[in-house]
């Protein structure tokens, strides 16, 4: 049984103005965690604080473990909000920060240590408990306020971007301690919001990728829903393409020759491509416009074998970024197209040198005119 389902969800701060949030359908699991990532004015945080009870719902129906939660009040939801800003009381110790709600709501005091000496213990806080907020890290103060969330036992836990004050160092160390935190907690759900696709990726055992501006009238707000590598290696479309993935995948102009039982031939900067497509191709008319999308790290240097396969490319390099174990190629292709890969660290290409570079079929996204995925190409049998 789902523990948080959203049947057609639809949020309009007033009439007249746009949809912020539209006709979502979404079923989060008991114990699963869900981020929701996408560009801003998407409606992520929206999503969130309607589920936390913070924002009304204009349409659909939003249920909790199986009750409609449209009209029951925040506190009454069972659930715990971590947000951005750590909002500590300054002048209790981190022990009675984490205490606050219990003895707001008459939790006796023997249960009450209990309860909060557990969530430190998790959140490795213990030693620090009868310290003043002042006297913590920004890292240590984010998970006391995690900790807050901890003590209520709620059935969902929601984090609305609550690493972004956070420097990269902290962030690293405290994504990690989340990760192991849901591990721990077994059964709570979790449901995040950021903008960072790198916590997306790294934290999410399902991610729900939002569209923003007018996509979310003529699409639905929801561009894809799916594990991390299925957004990464399957995309729905070239929205979601280009936005999982750093650096950003290459995107290619190209036009379609033809197809037949389920084959096509793209030409690619003035050399055509033999692809096979995992889906039937009849909705592309030959001479229309596509787009060939592949990740930078599926830039190979060097010439491929040719043939249906692939294909090889010639570049010249306008741009080199050493990153140690790695590094980035910017070329400049003859037809005029842009294309990034990324290489071993000690590769010798130099800026203004022109290089060979190939692309094999299996690591190539075709999308049509709209945008919309042809499915992941696959390669031609010899």
């Amino acid at each position: 049984m789902a523990q948080i389902e959203f049947q057609s969800v639809s949020k309009r701060y007033a009439d007249g103005l746009p949809l912020a949030v539209n006709s979502v359908s979404l079923d989060i699991a008991a114990g699963e965690f869900c981020v929701f990532v996408g560009p801003s004015g998407c409606g992520k945080s929206t999503l969130l604080r309607m589920v936390a009870g913070l924002e009304d719902i204009s349409a659909g129906e939003l249920r909790i473990a199986g009750q409609r939660m449209n009209e029951v009040e925040p506190a009454r939801r069972g659930v715990a909000m971590v947000f951005q800003s750590y909002a500590l009381y300054p002048h209790m110790s981190v022990f009675e920060n984490m205490a606050f709600g219990l003895r707001v709501n008459g939790v006796a005091d023997a249960e009450v240590q209990r309860k909060v000496r557990e969530a430190a213990a998790i959140l490795q806080l213990s030693p620090l408990l009868e310290r003043m907020p002042r006297a913590l890290s920004g890292g240590q103060r984010q998970r006391v306020a995690i900790g807050r969330a901890i003590v209520k036992q709620p059935r969902v836990f929601l984090f609305d971007e609550p690493l972004s004050n956070l420097d990269a160092a902290l962030r690293a160390q405290t994504r990690i301690e989340i990760a192991r935190l849901h591990r721990e907690l077994g059964s709570a759900s979790m449901v995040y919001v950021t903008h960072d696709q790198v916590e997306a990726m790294t934290l999410a055992q399902k991610i729900v990728l939002l569209h923003a501006g007018e996509r979310i009238a003529s699409h639905g707000s929801v561009a894809q829903v799916g594990t991390p590598m299925d957004l990464y290696h399957r995309p729905a479309s070239l929205f979601v393409a280009e936005f999982i993935g750093s650096p950003r995948i290459n995107v290619l102009p190209g036009r379609l020759h033809g197809h037949r039982a389920g084959e096509a031939t793209v030409e690619l900067d003035g050399q055509a491509l033999a692809l096979a497509l995992a889906v039937d191709a009849t909705r592309l008319a030959p001479g229309s416009a596509v787009s060939v999308a592949v990740r930078p790290e599926h830039v190979r240097l060097g010439a491929g074998s040719g043939g249906a396969a692939g294909a090889t490319l010639a570049g010249r390099v306008s741009h080199l970024e050493q990153l140690g174990d790695s590094a980035l190629l910017y070329l400049e292709l003859a037809g005029g197209a842009l294309l990034t890969a990324r290489v071993e660290g000690h590769a010798s290409a130099r800026v203004g040198e022109v290089v060979p570079v190939s692309l094999a079929a299996p690591d190539l996204h075709l999308f049509d005119a709209e945008g919309q995925a042809c499915r992941r190409c696959v390669a031609l049998p010899d």
